[in-house]
């Protein structure tokens, strides 16, 4: 039986040095995610404000807590106050609540645009015409309280390692595009791409942050 330590140590030797790595923790309890933080890992993501608000109140607070889901945006509130970064913004009006809610706090919040490079429709992002309609706008400049660090996408869910890759290249050539921008509050480093089943593909594409759950806390229980 292969322990939470043991499966952190494994993937954090298949990831260079330049790559983060948020161990997706959605649905595992305190517990687990204890074993983790022991072992020396303090990036943790979640896809559920609330779980995620609870897990924060019970954990050390050294750990950085990353919103990996799609966002609600009436949910906002009651992670201003600790989130370290936001995967998966996908409207200017998320970006407005963001902001609103960690001025509350007096903090400026982490977020990365989630653009669509998968086929399938049941992926949320932005397309590269509204990425590039949100960084043009003039009401953008006046959101103080946010920053924006990067992108975000998710592969299609298929066993095709060709597709995975040209999705993963088509965000990395995204990202590129957009360093043309120059704005106070646009200040791109993070591509976050690859989960655990495509997360070394990811990384010969360019990621700089991988998301990775099942390789390290084994299957999700979702009864």
């Amino acid at each position: 039986m292969n322990s939470i330590a043991n499966n952190l140590h494994t993937v954090k030797n298949n990831i260079p040095s330049h790559v983060t790595l948020v161990a997706v923790s959605k649905t595992k309890p305190v517990s687990e995610i204890l074993e983790a933080y022991n072992a020396g890992q303090r990036i943790f993501g979640e896809n559920k404000i609330q779980e995620m608000a609870l897990k924060y109140d019970e954990m050390p607070k050294d750990i950085e807590w990353h919103m990996i889901g799609h966002l609600q945006r009436n949910k906002v509130k009651y992670m201003a106050h600790f989130v370290h970064l936001i995967h998966g913004v996908d409207s200017f009006k998320t970006l407005v609540e963001i902001n609103k809610q960690a001025l509350k706090h007096n903090r400026v919040i982490n977020c990365l645009l989630q653009l669509k490079i998968a086929k399938e429709d049941t992926k949320f992002g932005l397309s590269i015409t509204e990425v590039e309609a949100i960084l043009n706008s003039e009401e953008l400049k006046e959101l103080k309280n946010i920053d924006i660090k990067g992108v975000m996408g998710m592969a299609s869910f298929i066993e095709d390692e060709a597709v995975i890759r040209t999705e993963f290249k088509t965000l990395k050539t995204f990202f590129e595009k957009l360093k043309r921008f120059n704005l106070s509050n646009f200040n791109p480093t993070v591509i976050s791409m690859g989960m655990s089943g495509d997360y070394k593909i990811a990384i010969e594409e360019g990621s700089t942050m991988v998301r990775v759950g099942s390789a390290i806390f084994g299957l999700r229980n979702y009864s």
